[in-house]
């Protein structure tokens, strides 16, 4: 028996999933995107500057190398010609279904299926199901008084509006994240003025950017040594990261060393040099990279402000220490509805178990892919599995391996997987007694639930998530065998 699959979602998560199941014969598989595209984050975000801060050679697949990345950090636009050139090339496009919105999935166990039904009522069928949504492709505008007053264009990073003439326009940059860092130095140029509201300074060190000749891969081979080198040494330099993200040792010291004078360099005014001062700890949240950033700053058309906004109204964005800031466009950098995983779905096991409630404290999944009493659902970037440091393509390619060899073991067992409730709640134990050693409990982020509990990243290398996913650990599942029934 080959086992069906359904995917859902066709960015770079439900890309690799499918990929790593053609690529070794199952192609009993369907994507639904709910988009017109794939792509995922790359599909929605067109801001201008839009890039990726991972650098390009590990931003990338392992088993389809790009020979023609026109520089280290590769924009928004190559990257999602790239997810489409590896679709096309693996013949994945065709198995897309676009336009496709999941509304629930249930578990059948009397059949051992998963049963989809989308907002338009269609109903798909498959033995495996795969969430691949992403953690961040809901975007989350601020709850701001007065929001919905504002007379002018409004709108978050990841809905531009590319209609919108920014030329000469008083703009207002609403945080100062990773899509705010690379808005603000694109759009400052043509802006009449640019008003930058932050709540906490972000940690930048500077982004090691260079262009590639056009000739330079081709001439070194499809996956040449120069390409293979920028790889490994980006992968190992991540690594290292990896280990300052305990919130102490020599490596976090020399990366706080490191962003502070890349900011007393480039930051000559006192007074904003002190506004841009991060009053945390280092990598407590979303570290950055820019060069362009901090000069942005610095031009004559910019103000940065730290007090907080109280109300929008009509005309102007107004802040708690009485400022009116009169302002024609805003930019909404507010970041996305992180803790929320995978909803809206609603997604029911065994026994009508409903995923969100189970999730009420907190998601957690066994090495972030498997729920007790969800069988045969392997989750995509799913709960502690994003990395604080590297590249999150090299974790779905591991999710995705894992998820072949439990379809591996399907096709030769039948039947349904259950995590083991004990084995998922030992592995739980472990990592969030790992991650409250680390630097991500220090302060308030994405990362954190309300409550405290870390349930985005992983707490270790991407070294160890490889070792602990290369096999699938079939003695912590149960396996339940069912007869087919038949007619009548």
């Amino acid at each position: 028996m080959t086992p069906s699959v359904l995917v859902v979602g066709a960015g770079f998560g439900g890309l690799a999933a499918a990929l790593e199941l053609a690529r070794h014969g199952y192609h009993d598989v369907t994507i639904l995107e709910q988009a017109d595209d794939l792509g995922g984050v790359w599909r929605d975000n067109t801001y201008p500057g839009a890039a990726c801060d991972a650098p390009s050679d590990l931003y990338s697949y392992s088993y389809a190398p790009n020979a023609s990345w026109a520089k280290r950090f590769a924009g928004q636009r190559e990257i999602l010609d790239y997810a489409h050139a590896v679709a096309r090339d693996h013949g994945i496009l065709d198995r897309i279904r676009f336009g496709t919105e999941v509304q629930s999935a249930d578990f059948d166990a009397d059949r051992g299926k998963w049963r989809l039904r989308t907002t338009a009522g269609e109903r798909f069928e498959a033995d495996v199901f795969v969430p691949a949504v992403g953690q961040l492709s809901r975007p989350q505008p601020p709850t701001i008084p007065g929001r919905d007053t504002f007379a002018g264009p409004a709108f978050h990073s990841a809905r531009w509006d590319h209609g919108v003439d920014l030329t000469g326009r008083r703009v207002a940059v609403v945080g100062t994240g990773a899509s705010a860092i690379q808005i603000v130095p694109a759009i400052q140029p043509g802006v009449g003025h640019l008003t930058i509201f932050q709540r906490s300074a972000p940690w930048i060190i500077p982004k090691l950017e260079r262009a590639y000749l056009p000739s330079r891969f081709p001439r070194l081979g499809k996956a040449g040594i120069f390409q293979r080198s920028e790889r490994a040494t980006w992968w190992a330099f991540y690594e290292l990261v990896s280990t300052g993200l305990e919130g102490g040792g020599p490596v976090a010291r020399v990366l706080t060393w490191w962003a502070n004078r890349h900011r007393a360099k480039q930051v000559t005014d006192p007074e904003l040099l002190a506004k841009v001062t991060p009053d945390y700890a280092a990598g407590c949240k979303r570290g950055l990279m820019a060069s362009d950033y901090y000069p942005a700053l610095m031009q004559d058309n910019v103000a940065l402000t730290t007090s907080d906004i109280v109300e929008i109204t009509p005309d102007a964005v107004v802040t708690a220490d009485g400022a009116r800031h009169e302002v024609d466009v805003i930019v909404y950098c507010t970041g996305f509805a992180t803790h929320d995983f995978l909803a809206p779905m609603r997604i029911r096991g065994l026994g009508g178990k409903d995923l969100h409630e189970v999730w009420a404290g907190g998601a957690r999944a066994y090495l972030g892919l498997t729920v007790p009493n969800f069988p045969n659902m392997f989750i995509m970037y799913g709960p502690n599995t994003n990395v604080g440091a590297g590249s999150i393509i090299y974790l779905h390619e591991r999710q995705a391996r894992y998820l072949r060899l439990a379809v591996a073991q399907l096709a030769s067992s039948g039947g349904y997987l259950d995590v083991r409730e004990d084995a998922e709640e030992r592995f739980d134990a472990e990592i969030q007694e790992r991650l409250a050693h680390t630097v991500w409990t220090k302060c308030t982020s994405w990362y954190r639930e309300p409550s405290g509990r870390v349930t985005a990243n992983w707490p270790g290398s991407m070294r160890e998530y490889d070792k602990r996913t290369r096999r699938f650990d079939a003695e912590n599942y149960t396996l339940t065998r069912h007869e087919a029934r038949l007619p009548g």
